[in-house]
């Protein structure tokens, strides 16, 4: 739809998601934040699925909460009583980051321009993330008063390290994309006209492995973060298990004896 707040192009195995209110650089509207919503839930089901970027039109990716409807008391998050409030964010923005928590297609976000506040947070739900020379980022709850409701407590500190994230919130430091990269909070930077191509680029190389034994690779080293090295064991040898009886493992084995390019089915 011409209206839609997120653009979803499927490229084969690849989703390109895009934030598309350039206007409020990407604030997680409630138009936006239930878009985003209704293509997470149902990504997992969808078997074709290989590989997911997130990107955003215009000059930012996503500037956080909507100060004007903070103002204004237009977002449910930000009306009502105390109760009401709580309500609006469980039923809202926190169904991202359970949504991206429990997603086994691999997520990469593609930032440009700004990622502040719950911008900076989204990108932290993501598994990989890719900065052009222009981002920023800042973990600036502080200077509107507030913390960190959409999770982004959770999510930072398993990224860049309790510290750092400590640093961040507090002091609402902001860091350029060549700081993000030497924090661990981007993998790569690039030049802006080459940030959507080299995010679609990784993301292609992804999905041209065996779907389900991606999709299993991420869920175990999601799980595995909140696991004793005993019961990571455990759960490694069921999903190994799992992937060794798939026509794609066998046929994955068999190109590389043959020295052919593999021809995977998922299944």
């Amino acid at each position: 739809m011409a209206d839609s707040k997120v653009l979803i192009e499927r490229q084969g195995p690849v989703a390109l998601v895009t934030l598309n209110d350039p206007a409020t650089r990407n604030a997680l509207s409630p138009p936006i934040v239930r878009e985003l919503v209704a293509f997470f839930s149902t990504a997992n089901a969808d078997a074709a699925l290989g590989c997911i970027v997130l990107a955003a039109a215009g000059d930012g990716f996503c500037s956080g909460g909507n100060i004007k409807d903070m103002r204004d008391g237009t977002d449910p998050m930000f009306a009502g009583t105390a109760q009401q409030m709580q309500e609006g964010f469980r039923n809202g923005v926190q169904m991202i980051p359970k949504l991206l928590h429990e997603l086994d297609v691999p997520v990469i976000a593609a930032v440009q321009g700004a990622a502040i506040g719950a911008g900076l947070d989204l990108a932290c739900m993501c598994d990989i993330r890719i900065a052009s020379t222009d981002a920023k980022f800042a973990e600036s709850f502080l200077r509107v008063g507030l913390v960190s409701g959409d999770g982004g407590a959770w999510f930072l500190p398993r990224v860049v390290g309790m510290p750092r994230a400590m640093e961040l919130a507090l002091t609402c430091r902001t860091l350029d994309a060549i700081q993000a990269k030497e924090w661990g909070l981007v993998t790569h930077v690039v030049e802006r006209e080459k940030l959507l191509d080299t995010a679609l680029e990784m993301a292609r190389t992804i999905a041209a492995f065996p779907p389900r034994s991606v999709r299993l690779n991420k869920r175990l080293i999601r799980q595995s973060q909140d696991l004793t090295l005993a019961d990571c064991l455990e759960v490694s040898a069921a999903y190994q298990a799992i992937v060794q009886t798939t026509a794609d493992q066998k046929e994955a084995v068999a190109a590389l004896l043959e020295k052919r390019p593999p021809r995977y089915t998922g299944r």
